[in-house]
């Protein structure tokens, strides 16, 4: 079942930023950080949010891009490397100079480094933890008192990876995980100030995250026959070196974070996946890790508990 795994695995966007030029306020303008919008799913969802109507800060590291940004209607490139809390603490500075306040954040900026648990060298693993995790913390606790004040929305793209794992997406698969808990927990603090926290969980999406991935082994001379796992990495190679023609349309996802941002019953999870194959994946590793937790305990749940913890748990999700 896990031997095309890499095709789940891709879901998020590449990092960072731009000079900030000053648009002009209009305080009924409901205004949405989007990290890591330069390209990938990033671009995509800023771009469709201006398109709606609302105003973007489009998070980007590059002059040329945070330039192509700051050329689209509703958007207004900002310098943010989710690494670098200079940066990070000037975009915040520039968002509440800017007089629109801030209702919307996604954490959106993603990295992905391909290797095995027994075999990455602790900068690739400190780079891809770094950006996945530390950037959403960092990013979420700069701007939470501006979300707070207006009572807003975050979403925090996750993936089905978060649910799946394979060899040599490990570091990649523990960052998504991670999200997991750290959407609910953070969805569980900010109820007290009626913010709303959803978890953004894509399949295999078009992005560049693949691209930057197979640019970094290359900088680094990384080859797969040096790793007792060459197949898999060979593998799971070749399909990034594809993944822009493989993968599904990106609209869908920036589709579902708008509705985890503007609708007015957001749902604590979006999975968003391009075909079925995806969703039964997923859905068939969280029923199998349940029976795996369930399995010959003190407190083992029989089949007719199970289905009756199952059933309570459809009735309880809201009515389309």
């Amino acid at each position: 079942m896990f031997r095309n795994l890499a095709i789940l695995l891709i879901a998020g966007a590449t990092l960072f930023t731009h000079p900030v030029v000053q648009a002009e306020s209009n305080p009924e303008q409901k205004a949405v950080l989007v990290t890591g919008a330069s390209s990938g799913l990033g671009r995509v969802m800023a771009e469709a949010m201006a398109a709606k109507g609302y105003f973007v800060y489009a998070g980007a590291r590059k002059d040329a891009d945070l330039a192509e940004l700051n050329a689209i209607e509703n958007i207004q490139g900002i310098r943010l490397d989710v690494n670098k809390q200079d940066q990070i603490d000037a975009a915040v500075k520039t968002i509440r100079e800017g007089g629109r306040g801030l209702y919307g954040l996604v954490n959106n900026a993603g990295v992905v480094v391909v290797g095995s648990l027994i075999e990455i060298d602790e900068e690739d693993f400190d780079f891809q933890m770094n950006v996945n995790i530390y950037g959403v913390y960092r990013i979420t606790k700069a701007f939470a008192p501006l979300i707070i004040e207006s009572k807003g929305r975050i979403s925090v793209i996750g993936s089905i990876s978060g649910t799946l794992s394979d060899a040599t997406w490990g570091p990649y698969s523990m960052t998504k995980f991670a999200m997991e808990a750290y959407a609910d927990a953070l969805a569980d603090e900010m109820k007290q100030f009626d913010v709303r926290v959803s978890l953004i969980e894509p399949g295999a999406y078009r992005s560049n995250i693949g691209k930057s991935a197979l640019e970094r082994m290359e900088q680094k001379d990384q080859s797969p026959a040096d790793s007792q796992f060459a197949r898999q990495m060979k593998e799971n190679i070749s399909w990034l070196a594809h993944f822009e023609n493989d993968a599904g349309d990106p609209t869908e996802v920036a589709e579902a974070v708008m509705k985890s941002l503007f609708d007015e019953n957001p749902k604590p999870r979006y999975m968003i996946v391009p075909n079925k194959e995806q969703a039964y994946w997923t859905i068939n590793r969280a029923i199998e890790r349940m029976v795996e937790q369930n399995s010959d305990q003190k407190f083992t749940f029989e089949r007719a508990e199970l289905i009756e913890m199952l059933d309570a748990a459809l009735a309880a999700q809201p009515k389309k």
